[in-house]
């Protein structure tokens, strides 16, 4: 069971969004867990009130969080103390672990040890690193992570709310991350106590998960303008820490349940209010309709293609420009993506898929979950430390691999990525694309060795939009002409 399949699963059981932080502060333990001076002591004490707060709240919240800071200053019995923890922790509530990593030196070591030896859900990130910090830890089917894009700490607004609170920098970072994984492999931690905050970025990110933290700094007053701001239309997506002042008590079932009932009526309200969702309807009608006539026309209509005059890297002009990210964050057309890769894939024969970075990595993630086979990706560069591994993810040499990619223009980018993969020991025949762009690229490709696929061509595209009417004739004359 992956994370949010998990965390759903506790959510429903459990009727709650609520998220304990199980977290060894010897200054938030309560007086009567104090037992000694000495280190040895002051473990055992830590362990004990953890373990009691996990059977108190077991039955009341949807995951836990231990924070791995307080742990770690623990030194060694503290990162003892984390293994006993996250084994107490009952097997049907998923455990976020709040790192906040954000180290891309460490990020590859760093994924394997949380995902694979510790076998967490989840792990929180920080992104100033950018998406060659994140992507190691998406490889990983069934895990997810949450990337903070927002403190409630006074000292970060300078940051924060840079170059202008009209157009801040947390709303850069949830516009940019939604690009690096899908809601299933990416939600995000939101801090603070601005419900504001909270609805902007719910604005730009309908579709995911959200954290929130420090939203009882003010004494939790504005809760409800919280849950208003932060839940979804189905009165879902977001999660809400328990007060530390109620892990610190006696007995923090019995203030817990109470919030978790006034959480619950609000999420309540919301799906008794909402009375109205999107629905696409092609609006046309064709003679011969293409087998993906639909999910041409709602890419079209999302944005994901545009007619005009646009330069490329190269330095060329085209007369159109193909942008995909769009789908990541919209599950029912990126769904639809996946089935039409599918039926490409069921035909090839190989052991495991390689996304190339970065663009096709959610798409490489939602296959290799789909299809029940591990992901590598090769990486833009070699790093300048470790192991400077060429490829990230566990393979055997000898395997076969087949390369996704999402759009195929010169062929070079996804060759260069295919020769990292061969260099490794593995071997590469098939080369699959969302999109060509045509003008021989196959051939060329096949000139190296490779065979590619693709599910759609341009022209394709662009006849099935003039038919419909979505492009005028100048644009379709455009097109014609270039090509």
């Amino acid at each position: 069971m992956d994370f949010f399949e998990k965390l759903n699963a506790a959510i429903a059981q459990n009727q709650s969004l609520l998220v304990v932080g199980l977290d060894p502060n010897p200054e938030m333990m309560p007086t009567h867990y104090c037992g000694g001076e000495d280190k040895d002591s002051l473990i055992e004490d830590l362990w004990d009130w953890l373990q009691f707060l996990i059977g108190e709240t077991s039955d009341l919240v949807c995951a836990y969080k231990p924070t791995f800071g307080f742990y770690k200053a623990l030194g060694v019995p503290g990162m003892e103390l984390l293994h006993k923890t996250l084994t107490a922790i009952p097997a049907h509530i998923p455990i976020i672990l709040d790192a906040k990593h954000g180290d891309l030196n460490t990020s590859t070591i760093f994924a394997q040890t949380v995902f694979t030896q510790w076998q967490v859900d989840a792990i929180t990130l920080t992104p100033y690193s950018g998406q060659d910090h994140i992507a190691p830890f998406l490889i990983y089917p069934g895990k997810a992570v949450f990337v903070l894009c927002s403190t409630s700490n006074p000292g970060a607004v300078s940051l924060q709310q840079y170059p202008t609170p009209e157009s801040p920098l947390y709303l850069q970072v949830v516009k940019e991350a939604k690009n690096w994984g899908t809601p299933e492999q990416l939600a995000l931690e939101v801090g603070t106590t601005n419900a504001e905050i909270m609805a902007r970025i719910r604005a730009v990110a309908p579709e995911r998960i959200i954290l929130a933290r420090s939203i009882w700094a003010e004494g939790g007053g504005n809760l409800s303008e919280i849950l208003a701001a932060g839940l979804n239309d189905n009165g879902d997506g977001l999660l809400i820490p328990v007060p530390q002042d109620i892990l610190s008590s006696e007995k923090p079932a019995v203030a817990i349940e109470p919030l978790r009932q006034s959480i619950n009526q609000t999420r309540q309200q919301i799906v008794q209010d909402g009375t109205t969702c999107d629905l696409w309807m092609p609006d046309v009608c064709f003679l011969e309709q293409h087998p993906y006539q639909d999910l041409i026309l709602q890419l079209y209509d999302i944005g994901c293609i545009l007619f005009g005059e646009f330069v490329q890297a190269s330095g060329a002009v085209f007369p159109y420009y193909i942008d995909l990210r769009k789908i990541i964050s919209n599950p029912q057309i990126f769904h639809q993506v996946l089935t039409a890769y599918e039926h490409i894939l069921k035909d090839l024969t190989f052991d495991r898929i390689a996304g190339i970075p970065y663009g096709s990595l959610p798409t490489a993630t939602g296959l290799s979950l789909r299809l029940n086979h591990p992901m590598i990706f090769p990486r833009k560069e070699v790093k300048a430390h470790g192991t400077r591994r060429v490829i990230e993810g566990h393979f055997e040499p000898g395997e076969m691999i087949v390369v996704v990619d999402d759009i195929l223009i010169s062929g070079k980018s996804v060759m260069e990525g295919a020769e990292k993969i061969k260099s490794a020991g593995l071997k590469v025949e098939d080369i699959v694309v969302f999109l060509d762009h045509e003008q021989g690229v196959k051939d060329r490709l096949k000139a190296n060795g490779y065979r590619a696929h693709s599910v759609l061509t341009i022209s394709e595209i662009t006849e099935t939009l003039y038919q419909a009417g979505r492009i005028s004739e100048e644009q379709f004359q455009a097109f014609a002409q270039s090509h």
